[in-house]
Parts: structure tokens; sequence; C-alpha cells
């Protein structure tokens, strides 16, 4: 498995999750589905997070993410709107600074996939749109050879044509070893025509956990 929670549950005051509990294999594309203030969000925020907000066990390839949280940020690409870069400089600037903090960052991967994507690496973050900033962070995140993927509502108001090419992409990045993506979305379509799995949450709680066309299942 390359992603595992065990029966994890909220501490915090904030919104919080009750009792996940789910898995997924290498290979695959998960969606995350729900209406807004469901908890799909919330499920990236407790990978993403350092402190151990929850009871019951977040397990990253193999390994229980708080005790191992900074390495196994090295696998982890995190790609959302609200995920914060240096925003006053390109893209460059970012990868000169951050690619230190990583393992094993391929800084010629990550020009390569930004021209494929047709999106210039000395473009100061703050003066992308919406839809080249997501590019960069995916970009960046192949860069640094993640295993798990964390798309949050990354494909909302995208262009059809690149929306088709971003999913060509997804499908290269599951050719590699023991990699999987985790992606929440609210776009029907994308469920039925491009997930493997889809997880629905509703008020905090995963309610059911399927393979796209097969049996739901449920606790």
């Amino acid at each position: 498995m390359i992603l595992e929670f065990k029966n994890v549950s909220g501490i915090s005051k904030e919104f919080k999750l009750k009792n996940i509990s789910f898995s997924i294999e290498p290979g695959f594309i998960t969606g995350i589905t729900g209406k807004n203030g469901a908890g799909k969000t919330t499920l990236f925020h407790y990978i993403m997070e350092p402190e151990k907000n929850y009871t019951g066990d977040i397990i990253v390839g193999g390994k229980k993410l708080h005790e191992h949280h900074a390495e196994l940020m090295n696998i982890i690409g995190y790609v959302s709107e609200d995920n914060r870069f240096f925003m006053e400089k390109t893209g460059k600037e970012n990868v000169d600074l951050l690619s230190v903090f990583y393992l094993d960052f391929d800084t010629e991967l990550f020009h390569d996939v930004m021209k494929r994507m047709k999106l210039s690496s000395m473009k100061e973050l703050k003066n992308m749109s919406r839809g080249e900033y997501l590019k960069f962070q995916l970009a960046f995140a192949m860069a640094h050879k993640s295993k798990l993927y964390l798309l949050d509502e990354i494909t909302g108001g995208m262009d059809p044509i690149f929306r088709k090419e971003l999913y060509q992409m997804l499908q290269e990045i599951l050719m590699e070893e023991d990699t999987a993506i985790v992606m929440t979305t609210h776009i029907k379509e994308e469920i039925e025509m491009r997930m493997d799995y889809v997880g629905v949450m509703e008020e905090g709680t995963l309610v059911s956990f399927q393979e796209v066309g097969g049996e739901p299942w449920t606790e």
C-alpha cells in the first residue's frame, strides 16, 4: 500500500474527520468527492501538516506518517491552489531555493516538464494564472520524484484541452514504480471516466469507497 488511513479521527477544534479508514495501492487514480465542507481537503491537510491533529494512523509507504513526516515529504507531491511557495520569485528561483530540501530533486526534469506545459520557469509565481500556478506545482512534484500525488481540485476551471493533456501526464506518472494519485474533485465526468476508485465524503465521514463501476464498500 502507498497510503492507508486507519481509524483516523480529528482532535482539533476545526472541522475534523470521523473514523476514516481506507487504503490505496500504487498504479491507480483515486478520486475523493463530496460537497464543499465534506472533509475532502482536510484529508490532505492531515497528511501535509507535521502536527498529528488526529487519532489513529496515516501510513505512507509502509511507515507511520507522524513518526517519519519530514522523510515522507520527499515522496509526497501536493498540488493545490492554496499551496504556498515564494510568490515574489520565479519558478526557477523557487527550485533553486527549495530543491536542497529534497533527497532526489531533478532540476532538469522540472524544466523539461515546464517546457512541455508551455510555461516559462522565469515567470514570477504571483504573475501566474491559477492554471499556470498549478502546472508549476505539478512540475515541482514530478521533479522530486513523488510517489504519492495529492491533487486538490486542480481541474476546476481548466480548459478541456489542458485537462486532457493533464490526464495523459498522470497516466505517464502512474507508469513509474509504486506511484499513486489521489484527487479531490466534484466533476462527475472525471469520476466516471478518469478514476479507478472513488471515495465519497459527507460531513467528515467516508460514507463509501469503491472501484469505479464496481460494488461499493462501506464500513
